[in-house]
């Protein structure tokens, strides 16, 4: 009867890794789908002009209302920053979002939400173990349409710009009031051991094979060099 317990409490141990990674894989294909998604609509994607001046991005794909909470809202996604030469995208960083209203379509369940870090300091905020978005940084409705300039005030001034879509209808929106921080259990599975975001960030580990779904859409949206 012992040797059976053990054998059983061992193989719950080594299964756990396991499982918590088959999840965080998912969780970045899924990010990876949702921004092909965006991007591939006609005419209704993140202006280029906009997306090439992005340091970093974050995706969290099918952000749900929290249940008896009016307003509230919870997600999980990642993030990814470019090179210092903005070659390429690095290692993803697994992330929370959590708070406020994001902007729900009348009746959708689910909505992808897309943020686009735009200077040094948004990245400093994302660094932290926990922030709020439009306290610590400044965010804005970012501008739609593939073929604009988007060189518009928020554009150019905030610090984060962001994005949502549910059912199918795309759109910038404010996400004032709404937490985001680190999801350290996710990125422990990522990575096979604790590590934090600015660990991740200084490339002190090679991206994941589970990342790469995200870093090749990332990439293919984004022109190298730029």
């Amino acid at each position: 009867m012992k040797t059976v317990f053990l054998t059983v409490l061992m193989l719950s141990l080594s299964s756990g890794p396991l499982l918590a990674d088959k999840k965080t894989d998912e969780r970045l294909a899924n990010a990876a789908k949702a921004f092909d998604e965006i991007m591939s609509a006609p005419d209704k994607g993140i202006p280029g002009t906009v997306l090439n001046k992005a340091e970093c991005i974050a995706i969290v794909p099918g952000m749900t209302k929290a249940g008896f909470i009016v307003g509230g809202s919870f997600g999980r996604g990642a993030f990814s920053c470019r090179g210092k030469d903005k070659s390429g995208w690095g290692a993803p960083v697994m992330i929370e979002l959590g708070g406020g209203s994001v902007g729900f379509q009348i009746g959708a369940e689910a909505t992808d939400v897309v943020m686009l870090i735009m200077n040094r300091d948004g990245i400093d905020s994302l660094l932290k173990s926990k922030f709020t978005l439009g306290g610590e940084a400044s965010v804005a409705g970012g501008p739609v349409g593939r073929e604009t300039t988007a060189e518009t005030d928020a554009a150019m001034k905030a610090k984060i710009l962001s994005y949502s879509r549910s059912r199918g209808l795309f759109a910038g929106i404010e996400l004032k009031g709404v937490t985001l921080h680190q999801d350290e259990d996710a990125n422990k599975a990522v990575y096979g051991k604790p590590m934090s975001a600015d660990e991740i960030l200084k490339g002190v580990t090679p991206a994941p094979a589970g990342s790469k779904p995200l870093i090749n859409i990332l990439t293919r949206y984004t022109p190298k060099g730029v």
